[in-house]
């Protein structure tokens, strides 16, 4: 049997065009929504996917496998925006659980007849910190930068920033958008936004209740938390990842990526640590801490297994706290962040121990927990720029940092900082930025604060990056301390009084300030 001839066959030219565009998926028509999505049915399409487009054509087989593909696309783009707002959803509950951490610490290092007063002040920070921040915290902070990418853009949202022009330059100061989340932000990504933030700033609000434990009144400590969370944390939080003047100080004069701070070494503890001094210097030290001969007497902590596993709490939150910061499950970076904040808290307790047990005979597990700490918080603001040797050299200089500093303000300063919140958190977080300026590596963080290329520090070749990080936080310590300074003065020259009367600091604090025994003995 001879072979059959196959009938010539002509394929149609719009099906040639067609299989030409199956292998080219990546020019697709972008489906955007330009308003405002509190549902979140509508954020996240084929734009988020990072490709290119190609307009629609007026062949019918061409147009339907684009609709096809857009659909496609879309569902992808979304699917991708609702892993990165559910990834910084969960990291924020994560950073929230911090307060209970912070609760124990703080409780566990302080004396049992105030057991309720420092729990009640770790407990109601929160409540203040979220309607403070609701109220306009989020909008001097947020209010110019709304429109985060990894969070589905909020198309439709119109952010707006204060500004003043000085040197040629726009210097943005605070956010103006926002205010008590109304209707003009209603957008899922924003939502997620606030809540993440918000606990951070919950963070650097709890800071200073434990440097002015044991003799505040629990009058003017609920000022201060509406203070701190609704002009003091934000203000600042705007300078750097509001889109202020200091993440500008790269744009605006070449220095690097401007001020760099990944997850808060500075906005979030440095801020906190510099109020935390300012009100142990105001309010004073407690009674019987100082001789009247210079001496300085120890007054111990009632409870230390509660403290350990208040850090182990913090240690656990800081995985959402610095791999959080991403902003986005898709950003894979998260796992070089986690592991060098594990490597950080490590060598910092290590470090704090071997200084410790050599300088004073034995390892004092309190300053095992702030060695911890200390690592955590230097950690912070490097965590995604720097490798893992890196991490390691960070986090022991910082818990070596927190033993000197401590012992500095405690016996040469007298300063009595019952918990060592400046030394953990203000020395540290200073510590943590200036370590970005000399560690980052230029593996990461290409276009940050629209500065074109990826961070590099003083060691990898650039100087001007080391010069922003100093700028930043010798801003953050003049401006947060300025501020806290005088309010701090001004509460205590008021009617509301700062500190408790002698008697109810001597008996404590627990039934004339709260009402009820922290413990039925």
């Amino acid at each position: 049997m001879g072979l059959k001839v196959m009938p010539k066959f002509n394929i149609p030219s719009c099906l040639l065009r067609a299989a030409a565009l199956g292998m080219f998926l990546i020019f697709l028509i972008p489906s955007v929504s330009m308003a405002q999505d509190p549902a979140g049915t509508n954020t996240g399409s084929i734009k988020d996917l990072s490709i290119d487009t190609l307009a629609a054509t007026k062949d019918t087989v061409l147009n339907k496998m684009l609709a096809t593909v857009n659909t496609v696309g879309n569902a992808s783009g979304h699917n991708k925006i609702a892993i990165n707002i559910m990834w910084t959803l969960i990291t924020g509950f994560l950073v929230m659980f911090m307060q209970a951490g912070f609760a124990m610490v703080e409780t566990g290092f302080t004396q049992k007849k105030n057991v309720a007063h420092t729990m009640a002040m770790n407990f109601l920070v929160y409540a203040i910190g979220v309607v403070g921040f609701w109220i306009c915290g989020f909008a001097f902070m947020f209010g110019g930068a709304l429109n985060v990418a990894s969070l589905g853009g909020a198309a439709g949202v119109a952010s707006s920033e204060f500004t003043v022009h000085l040197f040629g330059h726009d210097f943005g100061l605070w956010g103006k958008a926002g205010y008590f989340l109304n209707s003009n932000v209603y957008d899922v990504g924003i939502f997620t936004l606030f809540l993440f933030q918000l606990v951070f700033m919950d963070t650097t609000a709890t800071i200073p209740t434990g440097s002015m434990a044991e003799r505040w009144k629990f009058k003017s400590f609920v000022v201060y938390g509406f203070f701190i969370s609704m002009f003091v944390y934000p203000i600042f939080g705007n300078w750097v990842w509001g889109g202020g003047w200091l993440a500008q100080l790269g744009t605006n004069f070449g220095l690097g990526h401007g001020h760099v701070d990944f997850a808060g070494s500075s906005v979030v503890h440095e801020v906190g640590g510099v109020a935390a001094l300012a009100g142990a210097i105001v309010i004073g030290p407690r009674i019987g801490k100082y001789g009247k001969d210079g001496s300085v007497n120890t007054i111990p902590g009632h409870n230390i297994p509660m403290a350990i596993i208040g850090t182990f709490i913090l240690a656990f939150g800081w995985f959402g706290f610095n791999p959080g910061s991403t902003l986005a499950g898709t950003d894979l970076r998260i796992s070089v962040v986690a592991v060098n904040t594990m490597l950080a808290s490590a060598s910092g307790a290590l470090a704090a121990m071997a200084y410790v047990w050599s300088k004073y005979g034995k390892p004092d597990p309190g300053m095992l927990a702030n060695g911890m700490l200390a690592g955590l918080v230097a950690i912070t603001a490097p965590c995604a720029f720097v490798n893992a040797t890196s991490a390691i050299i960070i986090g022991a200089i910082a818990g070596i940092l927190v033993v000197i500093v401590y012992n500095f303000l405690d016996r040469k300063l007298k300063i009595d900082d019952p918990v060592g919140a400046f030394a953990v958190h203000g020395a540290n977080g200073f510590w943590g930025v200036l370590s970005l300026g000399l560690f980052a590596d230029g593996k990461y963080g290409d276009g940050w604060n629209g500065v074109p290329g990826t961070v590099k520090g003083l060691f990898y070749g650039d100087a001007k990056q080391f010069l922003a990080e100093l700028i930043g936080g010798l801003v953050c310590f003049v401006f947060v301390f300025a501020v806290m300074y005088g309010f701090f003065k001004i509460i205590k020259s008021t009617k509301i009084g700062l500190r408790v009367p002698e008697a109810e600091e001597v008996a404590g604090l627990d039934i004339p300030e709260m009402g009820v025994h922290g413990y039925v003995d």
